[in-house]
């Protein structure tokens, strides 16, 4: 949260400099305050896993938030019970004409699949097209990061020669966005995908704007230049076990993958994990909430503006 103070304290301008930010008093006076309204489309197939990772980002601000989750109806969910569904998911007919302050579209499973391909991809299609005038600002991630980027900026995803797993190191392409406050320069975070988007692809298109990458796990957040759409390509929702799990089915399948990188313990799968991520995983979400959605969305949300 920001904090307050005159406007003339000669302070304002040496923390303005420092990407710390204040507000104003003529702001503060200004400011019109409600609960945020939050929309999440799972698309992760153990749903109740995913609902509390993201939760647990969320809940962890000052800000008070009212959250509600979407469903696909054009996929049948195999891993998640019915009834659950039934009692916490909406579908897109029953929420189009609402609008939100925020939005959060999951990763899925179907990465090696053309987005052509996927059977809800349609239905996707229209909710992400619905959100350009019923959202202020959406949180892309993993998979659902290059769906929007494909969708929104026609920016293709490559295959990987192998799957990228692991917890990777990466570093700010734009040190002073509000995104990053708070950040260190070098920061963690987890990677599960078979395959990419590319900084080259990012960088020729003028709407788009590259702020965090990996030497090894390649691009890493991008968002557009009206500040409206926000993509990672990670997953720094993760926890601690997450990747393991992953691993383990994986052997448990035959398919003998790779440890996951810089993770476990000596990297060794029979030592536990080491957690380098969690704190700028919550910073970031933090940032989100507060930068992109809480300072900027209209109080009415009758107000948003087509983007």
């Amino acid at each position: 949260m920001p904090i307050k103070i005159a406007d003339s304290l000669p302070a304002r301008g040496i923390l303005e400099g420092e990407n710390i930010f204040v507000m104003t008093e003529y702001h503060a006076l200004h400011q019109d305050i409600r609960p945020l309204k939050m929309l999440i489309l799972n698309l992760m197939p153990t749903k109740i896993v995913t609902e509390t990772q993201l939760l647990r980002k969320l809940s962890n601000t000052p800000l008070q938030i009212e959250i509600e989750f979407l469903r696909t109806i054009s996929h049948e969910a195999k891993h998640t019970d019915f009834a659950h569904l039934e009692s916490f998911y909406r579908s897109f007919q029953e929420i189009r004409k609402n609008r939100y302050d925020g939005m959060i579209i999951t990763g899925a499973p179907v990465e090696m699949m053309e987005f052509e391909d996927v059977d809800y991809w349609p239905e996707l299609c229209e909710i992400m097209e619905w959100t350009r005038s019923n959202v202020h600002c959406t949180l892309h991630i993993c998979w659902g990061a290059q769906a929007g980027l494909y969708y929104h900026y026609g920016i293709p995803k490559y295959d990987l020669k192998k799957k990228l797993s692991g917890v990777y190191k990466h570093t700010l392409e734009k040190p002073n966005s509000p995104f990053f406050r708070g950040f260190n320069d070098v920061f963690y975070a987890p990677h599960s995908r078979y395959t990419e988007v590319r900084a080259e692809d990012i960088l020729q298109n003028r709407k788009l704007e590259l702020l965090s990458v990996s030497d090894d796990a390649g691009v890493f957040a991008v968002k557009s230049e009206n500040n409206r759409r926000i993509f990672i390509t990670g997953h720094p929702e993760y926890d601690a076990d997450t990747l393991a799990l992953e691993y383990f089915r994986d052997v448990e399948k035959g398919i003998n993958p790779e440890i996951p990188v810089n993770y476990f313990k000596n990297n060794d799968p029979g030592q536990e994990p080491i957690v380098r991520w969690r704190s700028h995983a919550q910073l970031l979400y933090n940032n989100w909430l507060n930068y992109y959605v809480y300072q900027a969305t209209p109080y009415d949300l009758s107000e948003i503006e087509t983007n």
